[in-house]
């Protein structure tokens, strides 16, 4: 019987955490290589917040994609990485993960001439929405886990949106703890961004993905999968950036690497 099944009934009855299961760690170790490089205190933390994770977060297979442990502790785990360090349950607002076979299409609204309202169809491989709800396709989910030195990772990618929204604007700036915070954020991820825009304009490659270049939540979300991926080259040629990110997550991944 599936995680998912026995959450269904352990819904019903209280809200509580599930107890994580030690079958469950053979999963991690195969699918998550950062898994295995974290220290074991930081592993035991992982799990009872993955616990948390995984029993008040509903999970559905679209398009015909039947759940798995494996998958949903993939996700989970993943996802909980990114808040290791954070106090307080695994992301209050999030209530839904979607999960398809692979990149699905979603209808996307642009603004044409004349303020027209253009729609049309995309190609996805996740998507994060305000009212707490992450859309990812499992093939993507999966390489990301598994590939954790090229800086593309899907799954960081949306769940640094959704830390972004829990101050309600996905806008690139998470809560923080005071002005100051704000301020020095808003001063380093400005400038870096802008950075980025001139490089990307220039034809130039950087170790942030030009994806970052098209929004400030954009640039928070690949920068999010860069910090993770590539700690060393983003410290090494955007330490100040870097900073930020570490004081943010209150975590050091170069430790890890």
């Amino acid at each position: 019987m599936s995680i998912w099944q026995n959450l269904k009934d352990f819904f019903i009855d209280q809200p509580t955490p599930v107890d994580f299961k030690q079958e469950w760690i053979a999963i991690l170790e195969h699918n998550l290589p950062l898994y295995q490089r974290l220290p074991l205190e930081q592993r035991e933390t992982l799990h009872q917040k993955i616990a948390q994770f995984v029993a008040n977060t509903f999970f559905e297979g679209c398009a015909d994609l039947e759940l798995t442990d494996e998958m949903i502790l993939t996700v989970a785990a993943q996802a909980c990485m990114l808040i290791l360090s954070h106090e307080g349950a695994p992301y209050p607002r999030l209530n839904t993960v979607l999960l398809y076979p692979s990149a699905f299409t979603t209808n996307h609204e642009t603004v044409g001439p004349g303020g027209t309202i253009i729609q049309r169809e995309v190609k996805c491989l996740g998507e994060s929405w305000d009212n707490g709800t992450v859309i990812l396709a499992w093939d993507s989910v999966r390489h990301g886990a598994t590939n954790i030195f090229d800086g593309h990772n899907v799954t960081f990618h949306e769940f640094a949106h959704q830390l972004d929204a829990m101050d309600g604007d996905t806008d690139g700036v998470p809560l923080l703890e005071s002005e100051e915070a704000y301020q020095t954020w808003a001063n380093v991820l400005g400038k870096h961004a802008s950075d980025l825009i001139n490089r990307v304009q220039r034809g130039q490659k950087t170790v942030l993905d030009k994806y970052a270049a098209t929004a400030p939540e954009e640039f928070f979300a690949v920068a999010t999968e860069t910090f993770f991926e590539k700690p060393k080259q983003l410290k090494k040629t955007r330490p100040e950036l870097y900073e930020e990110l570490q004081k943010f997550y209150q975590l050091d991944p170069i430790e890890w690497f």
